[in-house]
């Protein structure tokens, strides 16, 4: 495993729209395993595979009960609203107010290419959201309504 560099939103790869994975193989273990190890020393929530230079459909999210691996994702059906601060590591250190479904159900393969789907509310249907975004060249900046300031951002913590 290694820890990858995580690109920031400057950086032309993270505004393209990725490869849907046909091959499910050691090389697509090892960025899953890498995904997870870069995303536990960020200390983020989830991480797509375009913020680490790989254009490809993959996503993982950290429940905080498990790490889930996304790969090939659609978002199936969302219910609810929210409105709240959302962040990225491709944006450090800012936060923005961005509305969201309040729940998200996804369906996806895992590591081996078998179909599953997976819910979810709050944080990881934000969560889910955001990183599909990703996939499809959209950072949140891009989604947002604004920045939050320091003291906004106390607010809701």
């Amino acid at each position: 495993m290694g820890i990858r560099k995580i690109l920031t939103d400057k950086d032309p790869a993270l505004h393209k729209v990725c490869k849907i994975v046909e091959v499910f193989d050691r090389k697509l273990h090892k960025l899953l395993d890498d995904m997870a190890e870069t995303l536990e020393k960020a200390n983020g929530v989830g991480l797509a595979a375009p913020q680490v230079g790989i254009l490809r459909r993959v996503v993982i999210v950290d429940t905080g009960e498990e790490i889930l691996e996304l790969v090939n994702p659609t978002l199936v059906e969302t219910s609810g609203e929210q409105c709240g601060p959302e962040g990225c590591l491709s944006v450090p250190g800012r936060y923005g107010l961005v509305t969201r479904p309040y729940r998200a159900k996804v369906r996806a393969q895992d590591r081996f290419g078998e179909w599953y789907e997976v819910e979810g509310e709050e944080i990881i249907a934000r969560c889910f959201c955001h990183e599909l975004d990703h996939l499809d060249g959209i950072v949140y900046t891009q989604v947002m309504q604004r920045f939050l300031t320091d003291e906004e951002l106390e607010e809701y913590e």
